[in-house]
């Protein structure tokens, strides 16, 4: 059974994630040139109202990071009831800006400033017809390598177990 994903919000990243290189979706400011995230019609820097839409770097390194240890009140926390801690930090995209996330690590030990980082989506909560709603997140570039060759071998094993059941039927 597939399950229906959303984005959080629309406009903070590229969606859905199959059609296209997942990316946060920034503005570049035409007059001054000030990169902003999330998008922003108006230039913080020179009040411009000219700007267009840039898609981010999906790598930085970890400039800080704290650790999210309790469930945050709610309003306007709307994430789930069973809390589980989580690590939050500000990512640098080389030449462009340091964005504030969620970290997939939530172990500060393991942990370090400068790290590599790299962006991905994360379940933030499901609601009760069972959409999951998808967040962006930043994961230690170690750790998402692991992600990524994980599920290419699972696709890789569902691919040979296909091709023997296709092979065993002829």
């Amino acid at each position: 059974m597939t399950t229906a994903q959303r984005p959080v919000a629309e406009g903070l990243f590229t969606w859905p994630p199959a059609a296209m290189p997942l990316r946060l979706i920034g503005s570049e400011c035409r007059v001054c040139g000030l990169v902003s995230f999330p998008a922003a019609a108006t230039c913080v820097r020179c009040a411009g109202d000219e700007s267009k839409e840039r898609l981010l770097a999906d790598r930085g390194t970890l400039w800080t990071f704290t650790t999210q240890d309790f469930r945050p009140p709610s309003p306007p926390y709307d994430g789930p009831e069973a809390f589980e801690p989580y690590s939050v930090g500000y990512i640098e995209l080389p030449g462009e800006l340091l964005v504030e996330a969620r970290l997939t690590e939530p172990d500060p030990e393991k942990l370090r400033i400068g790290q590599d980082m790299r962006l991905t989506l994360v379940p933030y909560t499901v609601q009760d017809d069972g959409t999951e709603v998808m967040t962006f997140a930043f994961a230690p570039v170690e750790e998402s390598t692991e992600i990524e060759e994980s599920t290419e071998t699972e696709e890789s094993t569902e691919t040979e177990e296909s091709t023997e059941t296709e092979e065993e039927a002829s």
